[in-house]
């Protein structure tokens, strides 16, 4: 008999729309609760009222709701300790204690332990003032890169071309444009190469590998415009070749677990590693500590095995269930962890790095649609139309990121990025066709979208 969980969602966004789409199609569902007002979410899940920024609001309500897994979709309630909260309360969740989330809430954090565990990684100097973080950009030049140290929505780094938008880059964050994120810097080495992520499953001791996805930053058709939270992805990342996977996994993916469970602060989660393909090799831009957005949106429709079961086993510790999973512990004096077992190195390993996680033969690829002035700020409450339409193209999906309904039952826009319209194909060229001919029949006058999602694969 089935045993069913009542299952409760974190976070509102098109994310957690294209998770709340897997998690209602798994045979292991009670009950998907949800606190957000999305009403693509809301299709999927029961609405309920709770304070999403109140961990003890929320372990309250886990425990007289009967919840056996809360899968977290954001990534400031895991920096902010959601999941050590749950933890101790012995409710599994899926996202990494506060401690772990530090691979995404300090760009400083990831560099150091790139610098401990021998991770490939540009070169980089901290600051927290803005005089020598100046003069490390006169003195190494452009085109160089600064990013605000903590959490700033995606919107905190500057790929710098000139020394003069790197200095405006440094006094924005010291001038508190992007908050408390940007009172530390990271000033980095600019890599040259093609941009690709890659996702693992990891519960704290055992690694899984997921998949890959290509994002497209920057807000304009031509990689124009500011950097945004992401105008669109597609999945897989055709880049990512076997052998790339497997030097992105023996390089960067283990000896991050490895020494993350070193440091007795185990990754728990899903951990989404965004890399630079250079002439070199891999190297590691950044972590996060959680899916990625729009890239979920392109990963998930794409996975034939049963989400809740992964989610689930990553959170209470069950990755070895996956034949393919590599275990990465600790010997018995805490030395590194030989994250290949005993008495194996790389050469030696047979590892190709694929799970037996099943996949839909199939591409992905998502378009956003976006309220213009995005990444700044938007009007919000502007009526779209013709959203249920798109539900009748083959081989689309259409995602709520930021709307609401009105009085009048119609769609309303309600943030920067609106709506992700997925499309899928036995090619790429087809997801393309697919997504394209989707947004094309929404109506929404005051949105905007990039016209050449996939260029660089197709």
């Amino acid at each position: 008999m089935t045993n069913f969980l009542n299952i409760l969602l974190i976070g509102s966004g098109g994310r957690e729309n294209a998770i709340a789409h897997a998690i209602s199609k798994s045979s292991r569902l009670g009950i998907l609760y949800s606190a957000s007002q999305n009403p693509g979410i809301l299709k999927y899940a029961k609405s309920v009222q709770l304070n999403e920024s109140n961990n003890q609001d929320i372990v309250a309500f886990c425990i007289s709701n009967q919840i056996g897994l809360v899968v977290i979709g954001p990534e400031i309630p895991l920096v902010n300790g959601l999941a050590d909260a749950l933890n101790t309360a012995n409710i599994p969740a899926f996202g990494p204690s506060a401690k772990a989330a530090q691979l995404e809430g300090s760009k400083y954090f990831t560099k150091a332990l790139c610098d401990e565990a021998g991770i490939p990684t540009a070169a980089y100097g901290k600051f927290t003032s803005a005089a020598p973080a100046l003069a490390y950009i006169a003195k190494h030049g452009a085109p160089i890169v600064v990013k605000a140290d903590g959490l700033a929505a995606g919107k905190g780094v500057t790929v710098a071309l000139t020394i003069e938008e790197a200095n405006s880059a440094v006094e924005a964050c010291f001038n508190g444009e992007f908050g408390s994120a940007g009172a530390e810097v990271v000033i980095e080495q600019f890599l040259e190469g093609e941009e690709a992520s890659f996702f693992a499953l990891c519960d704290g001791v055992n690694v899984v590998p997921f998949t890959s996805a290509q994002d497209h930053k920057r807000a304009f058709d031509g990689d124009l415009g500011p950097n945004t939270g992401g105008m669109g992805a597609y999945s897989p990342a055709p880049c990512l070749t076997p052998e790339l996977t497997r030097e992105t996994m023996e390089r960067i993916i283990l000896p991050t677990v490895a020494a993350m469970h070193k440091r007795g602060t185990p990754f728990v989660g899903v951990l989404y590693a965004g890399l630079m393909l250079t002439k070199t090799g891999v190297q590691l831009i950044e972590y996060n500590c959680r899916f990625g957005d729009p890239e979920t949106q392109v990963m998930l429709p794409r996975l034939k095995t049963d989400f809740v079961e992964l989610a689930l086993a990553t959170a209470t510790g069950n990755l070895d269930i996956y034949p393919q999973h590599i275990k990465c512990v600790g010997t018995s004096n805490n030395e590194a962890p030989n994250v290949f077992g005993v008495n194996k190195s790389f050469s030696d390993s047979p590892q190709t790095f694929t799970s037996n996680i099943e996949w839909h033969e199939m591409s992905a690829l998502c378009v956003v649609y976006a309220a213009k002035g995005y990444p700044s700020a938007v009007q919000k409450g502007s009526i779209i139309k013709n959203i249920e339409a798109t539900e009748t193209i083959p081989n689309s999906i259409t995602y709520h990121a930021g709307t609401l309904m009105n009085s009048n039952d119609e769609f309303t826009a309600n943030g920067g990025r609106v709506l992700c319209i997925v499309g899928s194909g036995q090619t790429l060229k087809a997801a393309h066709e697919a997504a394209y001919k989707s947004v094309k029949v929404i109506d929404w006058d005051t949105g905007f979208y990039r016209n050449d999602i996939g260029w660089r694969a197709l």
